[in-house]
């Protein structure tokens, strides 16, 4: 899941810049070998979708769908926040395949809503943009629009088959946090910023490292608390007491942030136990002795020995 050489606290889940967004692998046409079925299949009218916000939707074929342009429809019109262009968001994907009518990914299976933000193909950012949160968007495509010229040899589309996507927009995504400013507590270190990004953690004025597993709240998000089970989406940074450089961040990867579900032991335990219940928008900083991080082995590929205590400083952009 790493951006740069640095290892992340947690692996990739199957999101959307890993197995949905996947391009430029071959895969021969499932749909016609000189490309002219698409031509001949429909569009979204080809389809009835039902089901409620919330659980996986029911899709009845009518016929093959190709369309030759990215068709999209609103399902269900949500009454949450405004997805504007180049926001992101956290959504539920279910993706059929419109040449053999089957379904061909469902993320309500594993229960956990895919991160949609940053470098998107174009059929995801027209089920975001100017959608409210709450909303059920149907997408229709060809796989090269989706996927690139390869298709998706993962999800078994061809590069000539046509996509049908439903999109469930369960949160958005913000740029940064929001909410009330505190102060931190003495025992923090300071945050180094350039240019308005976070780039590292100043230990100058810091307390040496506690045994106890501690947590200073920086900015106090006017969202929901967030519930153990849920997925969320944060940006963060990561360094080693008196470090000069941090072991991981997410900051510099612009509108990139990372997700996973929380409380359910996808992270370090200190991630675990002080996360769930933050609400959404805060800023806060932790500071995770050993036996709530690594453990005794610590993290050899990420020069962290059984002794660090680490410091994160984390933003909470959004919970599902």
């Amino acid at each position: 899941m790493s951006r740069t050489t640095r290892t992340r606290l947690q692996p990739r889940l199957m999101a959307a810049s890993g197995v949905l967004l996947l391009t430029g692998l071959a895969l021969s046409a499932c749909g016609s070998g000189d490309g002219s079925g698409s031509d001949a299949a429909g569009g979204l009218d080809n389809v009835t979708i039902t089901g409620d916000i919330g659980s996986a939707p029911k899709v009845a074929w009518d016929g093959q769908v190709g369309p030759t342009d990215i068709e999209t429809d609103v399902v269900t019109e949500g009454d949450g926040d405004v997805i504007e262009a180049g926001d992101g968001a956290l959504a539920h994907i279910w993706i059929g395949n419109g040449y053999t009518e089957e379904e061909a990914y469902n993320s309500y299976e594993s229960k956990a809503p895919q991160l949609l933000v940053g470098d998107i193909s174009e059929p995801f950012k027209k089920a975001l943009e100017g959608h409210t949160v709450g909303s059920r968007v149907a997408v229709a495509a060809t796989a090269e629009d989706a996927f690139g010229e390869g298709g998706n040899p993962q999800l078994n589309i061809g590069n000539k088959d046509g996509v049908v996507f439903v999109v469930d927009l369960v949160a958005k995504v913000g740029d940064e946090p929001f909410g009330e400013e505190r102060e931190a507590a003495k025992w923090a270190p300071g945050l180094i910023e350039a240019d308005g990004v976070i780039t590292g953690l100043d230990f100058a004025g810091a307390n040496k490292p506690s045994k106890n597993l501690l947590d200073t709240t920086l900015i106090k998000g006017d969202g929901p608390a967030v519930t153990s089970g849920q997925t969320i989406a944060v940006n963060y940074l990561g360094q080693v007491y008196d470090a000069k450089a941090p072991f991981d961040e997410s900051y510099s990867a612009t509108k990139n942030p990372a997700s996973f579900s929380i409380g359910v032991g996808q992270v370090v335990p200190g991630w675990d136990k002080e996360l769930v219940g933050k609400t959404v928008g805060s800023r806060v900083i932790l500071s995770i002795p050993p036996a709530n991080g690594y453990g005794d082995k610590g993290n050899e590929s990420a020069g962290i020995k059984g002794t660090d205590t680490l410091f994160f400083v984390v933003d909470i952009l959004a919970a599902a």
